[in-house]
């Protein structure tokens, strides 16, 4: 069997997102298989390079996990001809200055999302993209996630009937870091909760929300959004006390195509007392799901208990009870090892990708326009972002 190498420039994957899903489970888990498999029978292969400012954090990534190639100099790797993509996974920031990098540089660009802190930087990098005819990419893992797939399957077979509402639950407690305090170190990077530094759930997560939406229950319409910062002091990466200055929590409603109403709570600040970090409740006419990042229950019209309201005796329905758990009818793979191997097919000359920049300008617009309806505390319409779109 014949195969093909496709060497990949990996920006910003020391951190733990660019590590864990994008260097170990997807692009090493693919080499493991053997590659991905063309039409033309051939295995591509990906070869990273993996580049940042921290020559010490690259060095031991790369022995860890056995990777051959590592650098600190980015102006080479985007010189080299033997190197046609470029990922990029580190602060929001930064990105739209190192895709217009890399684009200039004639290589495909795949990123993390957010694509920009901006509508106008967004669309400023689609254009760039599209002029210089590069391939593109943003990553929207969630669609592949198990229990999101099973909800798309449900709605495609007409279980749901016509789609009412979805409820999303996400979040869990970010600790402070405060060293004082002897508990744990913050899960997330700090500069998450500095606007200055591009941080801010509402960015961060309602480009999110509107990529699972649109594909999954209905273009989004309208936005009003309330965001807050809950917790005002928060320790760095250093021990050093800071404040912050980005919303660490987001409460949304969504209007729909077709009449449906998404409503979205978005939290650092939260304890989890349900299924899962993230949660969808869909309510239809003809049956309700409710699903986490795996697992998935339903419950149709027929089956559907008819409480009493009787607050003066304990509740007699399990309401946990009469829910039906989808069945795992295929091996569902890491949702982020799926899309880069869709978008090195992509790279390679088989078939569309159509999560490209212009997605992810889609993402920014909602999370801008979140931001500007808390400010204003007001609705606001989501205008229409199209192909060609100058």
């Amino acid at each position: 069997m014949t195969e093909k190498r496709i060497g990949i420039i990996m920006h910003g994957v020391t951190g733990r997102m660019g590590t864990n899903q994008h260097l170990v489970r997807s692009i090493l888990e693919i080499r493991k298989q053997g590659g991905v498999a063309l039409k033309d029978g051939t295995r591509l292969m990906p070869d990273p390079v993996l580049v940042g400012r921290n020559a010490a954090k690259l060095q031991a990534l790369a022995k860890t996990h056995g990777v051959e190639r590592w650098t600190t100099d980015l102006a080479a790797a985007l010189r080299s001809d033997a190197d046609s993509v470029f990922f990029d996974a580190a602060s929001t920031k930064m990105r739209p200055r190192l895709l217009k990098r890399a684009i200039a540089a004639g290589k495909h660009v795949y990123c993390e999302k957010p694509v920009a802190t901006t509508l106008s930087e967004a669309l400023s990098l689609y254009r760039a993209a599209r002029k210089a005819r590069v391939k593109h990419g943003v990553v929207q893992d969630k669609l592949w996630l198990p229990g999101l797939l099973k909800l798309q399957k449900l709605r495609a077979s007409g279980f749901f009937g016509r789609i009412l509402s979805v409820r999303g639950e996400f979040g869990y407690w970010v600790f402070e870091g405060d060293p004082q305090r002897g508990g744990p170190p913050a899960q997330r990077p700090s500069w998450n909760y500095r606007k200055q530094d591009g941080g801010g759930i509402i960015l961060d997560m309602l480009c999110h929300w509107r990529y699972v939406l649109d594909n999954l229950f209905g273009g989004v319409r309208a936005v009003s959004c309330r965001g807050a910062t809950h917790i005002p002091w928060r320790w760095d990466e250093g021990g050093r006390k800071y404040r912050a200055t980005a919303d660490d929590a987001a409460y949304a409603v969504f209007e729909l195509a077709g009449g449906a109403v998404a409503q979205f709570n978005s939290s650092w600040t939260t304890r989890v007392r349900r299924d899962d970090l993230l949660t969808l409740h869909v309510d239809g006419t003809k049956g309700s799901a409710v699903a986490g990042l795996r697992r998935c229950w339903t419950q149709s019209l027929e089956e559907t208990p008819k409480p009493v309201w009787n607050p003066d005796i304990p509740q007699p329905i399990d309401f946990f009870e009469g829910w039906r758990e989808v069945p795992d009818d295929a091996s569902w793979d890491n949702a982020f090892k799926a899309q880069w191997e869709l978008f090195l097919r992509h790279v390679a000359g088989e078939g569309p990708f159509r999560w490209g920049l212009l997605e992810g300008a889609r993402g920014v617009q909602l999370a801008e326009l979140g931001l500007k309806s808390w400010r204003q505390r007001k609705w606001l319409k989501v205008p229409a972002l199209r192909a060609g779109q100058d």
